[in-house]
C-alpha cells in the first residue's frame, strides 16, 4: 500500500513555495500519493501570476539566487512536475471567496473545496505537513 502525503500551505513566499512543491514532487516520486491544500497566502502559490512574482524576503534574496544557480526547477515547473506526478491541488475556496479569487486565476488542474476536501484526503495521510 502506497504511503499518502498531506500538505497544507498557508503562506505565500518564495521559500514556502519550494518547500511545498520539494516535499511534494518527491514524495510522487517515491509513488506516495500526495496531496496540497492551499488556504490564505498559499493560494499565491497556484495563482496563474501570483507563482510568478513570489520572492524569499527581506535578507533571503541569496536564497533566491542560489536555486537559480544550482538549477532548481522554477515553481512553475514543479507545479508541472507535480500534476503530471498526480499530486492533488486544492484551492480553499473559503479563503478564495474572502480574497475575492476565481477558480479561473488558479492554474490548471486545480481542484477548488472546503477544508471538508482536504481533511477526507487528509484522514488516513501516513505523513501531515504544514507550511
Amino acid at each position: 500500500m502506497a504511503k499518502k502525503v498531506a500538505i497544507i500551505a498557508a503562506n505565500g513566499d518564495l521559500a514556502t513555495a519550494y518547500k511545498t512543491m520539494n516535499i511534494a514532487t518527491a514524495g510522487a516520486a517515491s509513488d506516495a500519493e500526495v496531496g496540497i491544500f492551499f488556504t490564505f497566502e498559499g493560494l499565491n502559490i497556484i495563482h496563474r501570476e501570483g507563482h510568478q512574482q513570489l520572492s524569499m524576503g527581506p535578507g533571503k534574496e541569496h536564497m533566491a539566487e542560489g536555486f537559480k544557480k544550482a538549477g532548481v526547477p522554477s515553481i512553475g515547473e514543479l507545479l508541472d512536475i507535480a500534476r503530471e506526478s498526480g499530486v492533488k491541488l486544492i484551492g480553499c475556496q473559503m479563503t478564495m471567496d474572502a480574497m475575492g479569487i476565481d477558480k479561473n486565476q488558479l492554474i490548471d488542474g486545480v481542484e477548488v473545496g472546503g477544508a471538508a476536501s482536504f481533511l477526507d484526503f487528509a484522514y488516513d495521510a501516513d505523513i501531515t505537513l504544514s507550511f
